[in-house]
Order: C-alpha cells, then sequence, then structure tokens
C-alpha cells in the first residue's frame, strides 16, 4: 500500500512538466517555420533581382520560312526535322495542272490579228511597189516618145519658120519692087496695097510658126524637168499623178507595217511572259537559300498548297544565340561586349551582343523559338557565342559523345557572368536536388546488395540443416524454398 502511494506521488508532477514544456515547443516549432518561409520568401524575392546568375535562358537562332511559291500538289519532298541541308539543296517538288490560261489565249488570238493585218500590209506595200514599177516604166517610155514627137514637130517648126521668113523676105522684095513703081509712076497704088497685105499675111505667119516652135521648146523643156503641162502631156501628167498617189499608199503601208510590226512585237513579248508565268506556275522547286537544319515540316507529299504557305522551316546554326532575362539592376551591368559562361549549351562562353527591354510577336517570328516572357522590371540580353571557346567546346563534346554537336535551338540553358557572386537560387536548388537524388541513388544501390547477402547466407544456413536433418530428408520445407535460389533445384532433386 506505501509503495503504491509512493509511486502515484511520484508520478504526479510529470503532467505538469509536460504541460509546462508545451508553449516553449510551441515557440519553437513557431520560430522554426517562420523562419522557414522567411527564407523561402528571401530567396524567391531577392535573389533575382541580385542574381549574377540566370536560368531563364534559351538557345535560339534565326528562322527562314521555306513557301511554296505556287498553288499546287507537292509531288515529293526531300528533307525531315533534324535534317542537314546546304545552301541551293532541293526540299520539294510541286506541280499545279489547274492553270487559267484564258490570258494566254486572249494574248494569242490579238496576236494572230495583228499577224494577219501585218500579212496584209505588207502585200498592199509589195502590191504597191510592183505598181509603181510599173508606172515607172510606162512613164519614162512615153517621156521618151513624147521627147522624140517634140523633137521631130521642132525640126518642122523650124523649118516652117525658115519657110514663113523667106516668104515674107519675097513679099517684102514684091512690096519694094512695087513701092518703086508707084513712085515712077510706073503703077498705081492699087496694086501696091494687095501686095502689102500679103506681105503682112507672110510675117504673120512666120510670127505663127516661131510661136509654135518656142512651145514646143518650152514643153520639151518641161518634159525634162518633170513638168507636165500642155494637152501633148496630158495623158502623162495623169500617170504620174496617178503613180503619186501610188507612191502615197505603199508609204503609207510601210508606216502600218512597222506599226502592226510594233504590236506584234507587244504582243509576242506579252506571250513570252504570259508562257514563263505559266511554266514557272506549273511546277516549282523549292530550294534552301542557306545552309542549316530542318527545324520543322508543315507538308507531306500529295497535299496541295497556296502559294506563300509554309512548307518548312531552316535553322541557321551559325548564327545561333542565347536570349536570356536579367533583371534591370543587373542589366546595367550586362553592357555590349560583356563576357558571360554559359552552361548547358554547345558553346561554354558567349559575348552580349546587345540589350532588350522587351520583344514583339514581329520580333519572334524571326527566330525559332519564341523569346521567353518577362516580369516587370526585366530585360532581355542576347548573347552571341564566343568563337574562341566553341571550337574547344564543340571538340571536347564530339569526342565524349562519338558525333557532331547538335544546334541545341530551344535548349534551357543558364548564364552567369563571369565576376558574378550570387547565384541564382532556383539554379542552386536544382544542384541540391540532383546532389540529394544522386546520393539516395547510390544509397539504394548498396541496400539491396546487403540485403541480397544476407539473405543468400541464411539459406545456405537452411540447405546445411535441412541435410543433416533424416525427418526432412525427403523435400525441403516451404520456409527453405523461400531463401533457395532456382539453380539449386537440381541439387535437392538429386
Amino acid at each position: 500500500m506505501f509503495e503504491t502511494a509512493d509511486n502515484s506521488s511520484a508520478r504526479e508532477p510529470e503532467p505538469v512538466s509536460r504541460v509546462r514544456r508545451h508553449p516553449a515547443i510551441l515557440r519553437a516549432s513557431s520560430l522554426v517555420v517562420a523562419s522557414v518561409l522567411s527564407l523561402l520568401m528571401i530567396t524567391t524575392v531577392v535573389p533575382p533581382i541580385v542574381a549574377d546568375q540566370s536560368d531563364r535562358a534559351v538557345v535560339d537562332a534565326p528562322i527562314t520560312l521555306l513557301t511554296s511559291p505556287i498553288d499546287g500538289e507537292i509531288d515529293s519532298l526531300a528533307a525531315s526535322p533534324g535534317h542537314s541541308v546546304e545552301a541551293g539543296d532541293s526540299l520539294a517538288q510541286i506541280s499545279n495542272v489547274r492553270l487559267d490560261r484564258g490570258t494566254l489565249i486572249s494574248l494569242e488570238d490579238k496576236a494572230s490579228d495583228a499577224r494577219e493585218k501585218l500579212a496584209s500590209a505588207q502585200a498592199n506595200k509589195e502590191s504597191d511597189r510592183a505598181y509603181l514599177k510599173s508606172l515607172d516604166s510606162e512613164i519614162a517610155a512615153q517621156i521618151e516618145q513624147l521627147k522624140a514627137q517634140f523633137q521631130s514637130q521642132i525640126v518642122e517648126l523650124r523649118a516652117r519658120v525658115a519657110q514663113s521668113e523667106s516668104l515674107s523676105e519675097e513679099k517684102k522684095a514684091l512690096v519694094d519692087r512695087q513701092s518703086d513703081m508707084v513712085a515712077r509712076d510706073a503703077a498705081s497704088n492699087y496694086m501696091l496695097k494687095p501686095t502689102k497685105q500679103q506681105y503682112s499675111a507672110a510675117l504673120h505667119n512666120a510670127d505663127a510658126e516661131n510661136a509654135k516652135l518656142n512651145q514646143k521648146l518650152a514643153q520639151l523643156d518641161a518634159l525634162q524637168k518633170g513638168v507636165y503641162v500642155g494637152d501633148d502631156l496630158v495623158a502623162i501628167g495623169t500617170l504620174v499623178q496617178k503613180r503619186r498617189d501610188i507612191d502615197l499608199d505603199e508609204k503609207r503601208m510601210g508606216i502600218e507595217e512597222k506599226e502592226l510590226s510594233a504590236v506584234l512585237e507587244d504582243r509576242q513579248r506579252l506571250i513570252n511572259k504570259e508562257q514563263k508565268r505559266l511554266d514557272a506556275l506549273a511546277g516549282a522547286n523549292v530550294r534552301t537559300p542557306t545552309g542549316g537544319k530542318i527545324l520543322n515540316v508543315g507538308a507531306t507529299p500529295g497535299r496541295h498548297v497556296n502559294a506563300g504557305d509554309s512548307v518548312a522551316s531552316l535553322v541557321d546554326c551559325d548564327k545561333r544565340f542565347v536570349v536570356a532575362i536579367f533583371s534591370y539592376r543587373q542589366g546595367q551591368g550586362m553592357k555590349v561586349g560583356t563576357r558571360v559562361r554559359v552552361d548547358g549549351a554547345s558553346f561554354g562562353s558567349g559575348i552580349v551582343s546587345a540589350v532588350l527591354p522587351k520583344t514583339s510577336d514581329k520580333i519572334d517570328d524571326r527566330f525559332a523559338v519564341p523569346f521567353p516572357q518577362t516580369e516587370r522590371r526585366e530585360l532581355y540580353a542576347i548573347i552571341a557565342p564566343d568563337n574562341r571557346t566553341a571550337g574547344m567546346v564543340h571538340a571536347a563534346a564530339t569526342a565524349q559523345h562519338d558525333q557532331p554537336t547538335s544546334c541545341n535551338v530551344g535548349q534551357w540553358v543558364t548564364v552567369t557572368k563571369d565576376d558574378g557572386i550570387v547565384p541564382s537560387m532556383s539554379v542552386t536548388w536544382r544542384r541540391l536536388e540532383t546532389l540529394v537524388t544522386s546520393w539516395s541513388n547510390k544509397k539504394d544501390s548498396v541496400q539491396p546488395n546487403e540485403g541480397e547477402e544476407r539473405r543468400r547466407e541464411t539459406g545456405f544456413a537452411m540447405l546445411a540443416a535441412a541435410f543433416h536433418s533424416a525427418s526432412q530428408a525427403v523435400g525441403p520445407s516451404a520456409e527453405l524454398k523461400d531463401w533457395m535460389p532456382q539453380t539449386t533445384d537440381a541439387v535437392v532433386s538429386r
């Protein structure tokens, strides 16, 4: 009884001490939780502002869209994503059998009409030329004939003039003789008057013959000069006028021929251009303008594409760069020319080539990967590979993997300033997670080996006991079967 009372009295202070310890435990737990939350908030907010490291960086490169130049169906496609191509390589063959040839037919009809008019103008011109030749020969023959006729008439008229002059001289001599007889009163004045009249008529006749002679001489001279005036030259004047009309028509046909030739040349040039355009639309070969790698293919053989549709996209790996996001505070130190380290890319270091406060959809369309989204008071740092170290990193990766490194477009990397001190907490947590994971894997890989060894030893001990036990000589127990390896079944059966 006394022992029981003493034990109860000794146990009474324990609840009191436990109650007293509860506030201390709560205060300690609250302090630990508050410290952890504060630490998390500080590591979440402060490091992105002052960190010299950024894991929000991606490898990017300029992209070239290879589009279809015509409407049609894709006959063949000779590229696949990741395939390396050189400048001028054929990517796709496109054909189009449904072409609108209405414009070409209309142009050919107009050209045919112009060709027919030109042929008609040329035929009229040649006809006029032949007619002119015949008129020229006819006019020349008539001119020669008229010249001979005028020359003969001139000779005749000159003879008549000479005859008239002789007759007038004769009449003059008769008048002089009769005047002398009248002066001697041998004859009367009545006999002299008819003689004077005859003399006067002879003079007028001589003048008329001279006038006819001069007329013929003037006609001959005009005929030689190409002036056709007079009754005798009416016929040849008509021929000459006809010749002038035909000559004008021939010149008009020549002008029309030149105009039609120019029109026909213009029509033919349009036909050639239209035919060339149709040939270009009938089939096209999509070729790569520069070397690089095919990022993606947006078409398949047999698919119908419209002009301007994207067939594939080409990435120029030689112009790859890294887009990293830094805060405005750190952006002041990320000037153009600043050297940085790049972890996770095919090049180990780079140089800041540009700093952009923001981007747009037009800028993103020019590159293979859209720029990462920035938050408030953040900017982009464009980092170009450092050629002095890119070659060494490339050679090391080649020796390690026994294959050339890829373009790594779209790969997330970590960018660190060469003189950076403050790391990025996300990178720190990731490295800590990797370290813990690797340590856990090593521990797990060791424990199965120890358990297997322990299991093997236990099985051997139970097997020895089974051989020494006569009661269990017929067969092993169920407990022993669980520990026996499969290879011991043959030994036990024996």
